[in-house]
């Protein structure tokens, strides 16, 4: 197993492994039981993600794309917005109730 990324924290660690899991390199993460000796206050050095020999090249390239910002996904425009859709049919209807039950009293 090689170093492919030293994280800040062990939350960036596992942001980067689930990164690299997404595209298809086994990653894991370490550091778990080094970064619980400093307390609250977050390590630096002690977390680090983990790939096998061969995936090394490809992990560091998706690492420096990570890095670069490359790892925002793009929405689609399928019509997925149905929590939205709901949600502003929701407040619509609480909204009204307010009006009302303020009318009432």
């Amino acid at each position: 197993m090689q170093i492919a990324y030293r994280a800040r924290d062990i939350t960036e660690a596992h942001i980067v492994a689930g990164y690299l899991n997404a595209h298809g390199i086994d990653a894991h993460v370490g550091g778990h039981y080094l970064q619980g000796a400093m307390g609250e206050i977050g390590a630096a050095g002690f977390s680090n993600v983990h790939v096998e020999d061969e995936d090394l090249y490809r992990a560091r390239e998706l690492v420096q794309e990570y890095e670069a910002g490359g790892h925002t996904a793009v929405a689609s425009d399928k019509g997925d917005d149905k929590p939205d859709f709901y949600a502003r049919w929701f407040l619509l209807v609480l909204a009204i109730l307010a009006v009302l039950l303020i009318n009432i009293y």
